[in-house]
């Protein structure tokens, strides 16, 4: 089975450009904190660890699994 690669942080923002959502709407609605969305879709955070590793893991970023504080706040 072929992986499949994760999208870049301007893939994201272009997607959700092209839905329609700001960056702020989306965190809001994802339950993550506004300016550590725009920190990783700048790439002044690589998403690791923490919120930042969950935020990357949910904009299709990076592989991995959103922790269950962070399911539980969305």
């Amino acid at each position: 089975m072929r992986r499949k690669h994760a999208r870049t942080a301007e893939d994201a923002r272009r997607e959700l450009a092209h839905q329609g959502i700001t960056i702020a709407a989306w965190a809001r609605a994802n339950g993550f904190p506004v300016r550590a969305v725009q920190e990783i879709l700048r790439g002044r955070c690589k998403g690791k660890y923490g919120v930042s590793h969950d935020i990357a893991v949910a904009l299709g970023l990076k592989e991995g699994t959103i922790s269950e504080q962070a399911q539980g706040a969305a």
